[in-house]
């Protein structure tokens, strides 16, 4: 029988606890200070009572809590960020599946085209929501200026002015921020299918969309969950498109949850640090949950499947 050889921490492989701790104090570290400390930071002001100016004046128990849930315009935000992150998601998941199956191919060029579909992901939310805004400008705006050339309007489009198309308009931007790292994925996903149970079905006689939906799909299950899931984190928590866009609107008619927080602190008749604070612990759980509903529901249809 082989002999087990032994270092002074324990077997070969295996690492003593403190080393263990000593590589992972950086990661632990950042966490603590990124994450853990914010939180606590946010829970304690959730349940604390501020000035206008914001300074704390004392506890205020659980008071911020209830007054978020009696706002009157609570009932509009909520319904605005379903409206917003299940659109945006949802259109940005399809496009990317039929871009990312054109841009996997072999054609003159393809390098510079997937350059450039990156070009939205890198640049600043900022800017590029400032670069829709005069896009869509009522007077100057390049898009009205085309729909009147074409026909399609005969006057203007107040985009952003206009309660009915408002959201469409900042699901528009959503969509093209989101497009480049969802492709991006579904490439990555699609460069893993093997070649040859692709050929195989096709000499079983399998046409491209029994091939794309029996194979293509399924086996871009982890891509499409990994695509999903921080879409649905990302869109959420987008404040940058919502409130560049929704800045010259007053109240909350067209505002998400995120938009909702800092209005209730800084624009808002209110002015409560406290409120805001408690409606950015309500975001958190808000969040926590869709993104845990999302994964049992496909943990669900994975055992169902099987």
């Amino acid at each position: 029988m082989a002999r087990k050889t032994t270092l002074r921490g324990g077997r070969v492989g295996s690492v003593h606890p403190l080393v263990a701790l000593l590589w992972l104090a950086p990661a632990l570290a950042l966490i603590l200070g990124v994450v853990l400390y914010p939180a606590i930071k946010l829970f304690d002001a959730s349940r604390s009572e501020f000035s206008i100016t914001g300074l704390r004046k004392g506890d205020a128990g659980w008071d911020n809590y209830a007054n978020v849930l009696d706002h009157p315009s609570l009932g509009t935000v909520l319904l605005n960020t379903l409206i917003w992150v299940v659109a945006v998601v949802a259109v940005t998941i399809v496009l990317s599946l039929g871009l990312a199956q054109f841009l996997v191919k072999q054609f003159p060029g393809r390098r510079y085209v997937r350059w450039a579909v990156i070009v939205p992901w890198a640049a600043s939310l900022i800017i590029t929501s400032q670069l829709f805004v005069l896009l869509y400008d009522y007077n100057y705006g390049i898009i009205n200026h085309l729909l009147l050339n074409l026909g399609v309007i005969s006057t203007p489009v107040d985009f952003l002015g206009d309660d009915s198309w408002t959201m469409f308009s900042m699901v528009v931007v959503g969509v093209f921020v989101s497009l480049p790292f969802t492709i991006f994925v579904f490439i990555a996903g699609l460069n893993a299918i093997p070649d040859d149970v692709l050929e195989a079905a096709t000499v079983d006689g399998a046409s491209p969309w029994q091939r794309y939906r029996s194979i293509v799909l399924p086996l871009l299950r982890p891509a499409l969950m990994i695509a999903t899931v921080l879409n649905v984190i990302y869109v959420f928590n987008s404040f940058p498109i919502i409130y560049t866009l929704n800045d010259r609107n007053p109240g909350y008619l067209h505002d998400t949850t995120i938009t909702f927080m800092y209005k209730l602190a800084f624009k808002s008749q209110e002015k409560d640090v406290g409120m805001s604070a408690a409606a950015g612990i309500f975001n958190v759980l808000l969040i926590l949950a869709i993104v845990l509903i999302y994964l049992k529901i496909i943990n669900w249809r994975e055992e169902t499947s099987r």
